[in-house]
């Protein structure tokens, strides 16, 4: 089945700022595919050359097997697109808005823009320079609903959304998968990733570093383990186990943390006198932290996004 979305090399530099290099990614229908990394690490860069709302320096990007700079409205016929910083229309209201933008989309189901609304809660009489954060995001999300596009490109879809209408647009992203659709979301929210994607790419400083499911990723972080026994702990069996570093024993007590499958120590746990064992599951955060390190949780300002 031919990617959703595929991109070759691509690659962007602004003059002596680093954009994105040499990023491969390919996206097939029907997936929930996370795009993760911290700011300024070229996510919102990616999605405009998918758009082509701005031009590679290198390398091809290709939607729905087209390539971007070809046929961008052909593309955009088909997408529903939330950038992660928008503005709009000041006097015109959030009804009017979205009447907008579905009339430049040659109309839109009116029942289901209004269930759209209801759900998210939105008061669509207010002007939009009324709206706070949280509702001006909302109309985004159902200008880039209402149409039921075969792919939705969000960027930071979430921000100033209360947890509430969180789980609502989780739902109705799900609802469109459920229907045929594709989804890439880019974030730096770790947690939202982790409960919403099927898959994940996770750049860095502008190149891929890793694509793999959400649950794989984890295999990377440092897992907490301890471990108690009756006696006095056989610190050399958890010492030779690859990946086992941070030992400490308190009187009965060993505690450990692992790096990668935490199969060798369980196994280890087992063939020994063990009364108790405790192992914390590890976040996506940490899984990312601990393997691309805490200097990559922000950005330098010469950096984009």
């Amino acid at each position: 089945m031919p990617a959703v979305i595929r991109t070759e090399k691509l690659t962007k530099v602004y003059g002596s700022h680093r954009g994105i290099a040499d990023v491969d990614l390919e996206v097939q229908k029907g997936e929930v595919f996370g795009f993760l990394g911290p700011n300024g690490a070229g996510k919102t860069t990616t999605i405009r050359l998918l758009l082509d709302l701005i031009r590679p320096t290198g390398g091809k990007a290709f939607v729905f097997e087209i390539e971007s700079a070809a046929d961008p409205t052909a593309i955009h016929r088909r997408l529903g697109y939330l950038p992660g910083e928008f503005a709009l229309y000041d006097r015109l209201t959030g009804g009017q808005t979205l009447e907008y933008f579905g009339n430049l989309r040659g109309g839109v189901d009116r029942a289901y823009q209004a269930r759209l609304i209801e759900r998210f809660d939105l008061d669509p009489s207010r002007r939009f320079r009324e709206y706070s954060k949280g509702n001006k995001q909302k109309v985004g999300l159902v200008a880039a609903l209402q149409h039921r596009p075969e792919l939705l490109l969000l960027d930071e879809p979430t921000s100033g959304l209360d947890p509430l209408v969180q789980q609502t647009f989780f739902e109705l992203m799900r609802e469109s998968v459920k229907d045929g659709g594709t989804v890439f979301l880019s974030s730096h929210i770790l947690s939202e990733v982790e409960r919403s994607c099927d898959r994940v790419a996770i750049i860095r400083e502008g190149r891929i570093v890793r694509v793999d499911r959400v649950d794989a990723l984890r295999d990377l972080a440092h897992h907490q383990v301890e471990l108690r026994f009756a006696g006095d702990p056989p610190t050399g069996e958890f010492e030779k186990i690859a990946g086992v570093s941070d030992l400490q024993v308190e009187d009965h007590v060993i505690r450990l943390r692992v790096l990668g499958p935490i199969t060798p120590v369980v196994q280890a746990a087992a063939r020994l006198s063990v009364t108790d064992f405790l192992s914390r599951e590890p976040s996506l955060e940490e899984t990312f932290l601990a393997q691309y390190g805490r200097e990559s949780a922000g950005a330098p300002a010469s950096e984009v996004k």
